[in-house]
């Protein structure tokens, strides 16, 4: 069995464009731990938490705690499906606990000797609030380039647009889309024989283009 694990520290500046109000300035810090064990060569459990402080970064706006088990087509290609729990308190607006499916599709769409890699996602989502009565539908598309700029290190830009499906007391529905750019290092180093250990660090400050954590329209 393998073991992999990726604690990962964003620090965000957000740009917070609102459908109508001026842009607003927040600063954000988002924490990551990541890990994915193979059960076999085709069939693995990935396994997410994420704690997303916002308000310029004096409190937790976020708490996401997501599972998922996957299947291997091939080299290129998984799909999986999984469940989410999403703790989201912004200030001013009531507290939601949102207990959330969904399923996906994961495909390499190009690779290069040199490293550069383009990959896609693609995540239909099945929202449902403790403290609502309706069911939210989400689709997820998510693209990200990494592109190797020295030893280690990564440049890697992605966008993930959002698509409401239908509109209910949470989301909007249509269309929402934002872009994030950052640097990254992987350091390895094996732990015992059976697991291998990936820690990632931040170099850069990130800038993110996304909607606030609040309500109607919660991001994560």
């Amino acid at each position: 069995m393998t073991f992999r694990h990726l604690p990962r520290l964003l620090i965000a500046a957000a740009l917070v464009t609102p459908a109508a109000a001026a842009a607003e300035d927040d600063a954000n810090i988002w924490l990551g731990q990541f890990a994915t064990i193979n059960a076999t060569k085709k069939v693995y459990v990935r396994l997410e938490a994420q704690e997303r402080f916002t308000n310029d970064a004096d409190r937790l706006g976020q708490l996401l705690l997501r599972s998922l088990v996957g299947y291997r087509l091939n080299k290129n290609v998984n799909i999986g499906a999984g469940y989410a729990f999403v703790l989201t308190d912004p200030v001013g607006p009531i507290k939601l606990n949102e207990h959330r499916f969904y399923q996906e599709l994961n495909v390499r769409l190009f690779s290069t000797e040199g490293g550069v890699t383009l990959d896609s996602r693609t995540r239909f989502e099945q929202r449902t609030f403790e403290e609502r009565e309706d069911a939210a539908l989400r689709l997820r598309q998510f693209i990200q380039l990494r592109v190797p700029v020295s030893g280690a290190n990564k440049l890697v830009a992605s966008t993930e647009p959002f698509v409401d499906l239908n509109e209910t007391s949470v989301q909007r529905g249509g269309f929402r889309s934002g872009a994030t750019l950052w640097v990254y290092r992987f350091r390895w180093r094996r732990v015992w024989r059976s697991c291998r250990v990936t820690s990632t660090s931040t170099y850069s400050v990130m800038a993110r283009t996304a909607p606030t954590i609040q309500p109607p329209s919660i991001c994560s």
